[in-house]
């Protein structure tokens, strides 16, 4: 009986050794692709989960790092991520209209605050019409936002310098200051620094260009594969990024935490949520400015013809609350 009772004890512990550890491996975890990893308005799904919202969810997120929005729409489409963050919405309207496997769950910017183009501070050019033919403007990737503003400049404002694909704000300020490109780009906070210390001068916008201050550039996508076989992860994914987004600008640790990890001084955080990538520009819930973007992406050749009503309502699936 004895020995019965041993027995009994140790497959009782090896049970609750095999429950603790069914526990835990519970989170379900998803892979994200992240344009600008760096940037501020691309930090719910990475502060968030240094918060642990993302736990308390039971999500788990393996999130890596795209030169631009191109990159993280190929990644998105070949499964190789769940979700992308921050994609140029007439990106993913081109690739979907080409039968590409990616929705649209939500909205990541709406208008261009956030995205200034530069120069060196001892470069002749004061504005953007001062570059002529033998110029270059960078822009990120092919069908990323910076690509549409940069396309834009040419054909509303004349700009004549070359468009260049540079990849993100580092190696773009990288050329810059070794004098292979000309005009540079960059979202804040990155390059804040150069501006405060005289090193590089704004010379343009994104917001200049009018017509895409009311329009949501760039969305969160998802891969069709998760919201046909993993619908309920999706969706607590859904609820843990909205509660990280509100958390971001809410707690004084968030800037903190973007602080440590990006080694840029708080305030010039602070003056990012503030004045280039604040919440209102990060709204969520609504894709603005449809009819002006299909406008745009066909006039500058991104689309080869509008999307039609049931194209959006299929593409554009935004979860309620």
């Amino acid at each position: 009986m004895e020995r019965r009772g041993i027995l009994n004890l140790s497959a009782m512990a090896l049970f609750a050794s095999l429950g603790c550890a069914s526990l835990a491996r519970a989170d379900d975890t998803l892979k994200l692709a992240i344009g600008q990893m760096e940037a501020w308005a691309q930090q719910p799904a990475i502060l968030g989960q240094q918060a642990g919202i993302f736990k308390k969810h039971g999500i788990v997120l393996e999130n890596f790092g795209t030169q631009g929005a191109g990159e993280t729409l190929q990644a998105n489409i070949s499964g190789a991520a769940d979700i992308g963050i921050g994609i140029g919405t007439v990106g993913v309207m081109r690739a979907f209209s080409k039968g590409a496997p990616v929705r649209i769950f939500g909205a990541s910017f709406t208008g261009m605050r956030d995205i200034f183009w530069y120069v060196k501070a001892d470069s002749p050019i004061k504005k953007l019409s001062d570059a002529t033919e033998k110029n270059t403007i960078s822009y990120s990737t092919n069908g990323a936002t910076t690509h549409s503003v940069v396309l834009a400049f040419v054909s509303e404002f004349g700009v004549k310098a070359k468009p260049t694909a540079t990849g993100g704000p580092p190696a773009t300020l990288t050329q810059v200051m070794s004098g292979q490109i000309d005009i540079g780009w960059a979202v804040p906070p990155f390059a804040l620094r150069e501006v405060e210390e005289g090193k590089i001068r704004i010379v343009a916008n994104g917001n200049d260009v009018a017509s895409m201050r009311g329009q949501t550039v760039r969305v969160q996508t998802v891969n069709t594969t998760l919201l046909k076989e993993r619908k309920d992860v999706f969706l607590r994914f859904v609820r843990a990024y909205r509660e990280s987004l509100d958390w971001i600008f809410t707690d004084p640790r968030a800037i903190k935490f973007y602080s440590a990890k990006n080694n840029v001084l708080e305030h010039l955080v602070k003056l990012t949520a503030e004045k280039f990538q604040t919440r209102p520009d990060m709204q969520f819930d609504q894709i603005a400015g449809v009819d002006a973007i299909i406008s745009d992406g066909v006039k500058l050749k991104f689309l080869d013809a509008p999307l039609s009503k049931e194209q959006l309502a299929e593409l554009i699936q935004i979860p309620s609350h």
